[in-house]
């Protein structure tokens, strides 16, 4: 028997409600605004959620002497397109130089690292 079941996940960020605003463009869903705290509702009942740190380093990636911490895997049907968009809201890539893979990685505008992968 499972001790939890998980809740959302949370993102520290200098800029909440911006970091929301750019998953709901990415993800869809509904952005939720509390003072330093924002919940993206995404379609399907997961949440997502962005926590204001004044003091936010962005992991790096890839970087052998530190850790990317977590990342996010995107489930996408093109990734061509998908790319367009991402770039278009402010994601950085990290790296997308091997278009043989069925995935892409991408700093959002808060430099969290994320995957962009083919379904």
């Amino acid at each position: 028997m499972a001790l939890a079941k998980l809740g959302d996940v949370v993102l520290d960020c200098p800029d909440p409600r911006a970091l929301a605003g750019f998953y709901a463009e990415v993800l869809g869903g509904t952005v939720e605004d509390q003072e330093d705290w924002v919940d993206l509702r995404l379609p399907g009942g997961r949440s997502l959620a962005f926590q204001a740190a004044p003091g936010h380093v962005p992991p790096k990636w890839p970087a052998p002497d530190a850790s990317q911490q977590f990342h996010l895997d995107l489930t996408v049907e093109d990734l061509d397109e998908a790319e367009r968009g991402v770039l278009a809201l402010g994601a950085k890539p990290l790296d997308v130089e091997d278009r043989s893979r069925s995935f892409r990685v991408y700093a959002d505008p808060a430099g969290h690292p994320f995957c962009l992968c083919a379904s």
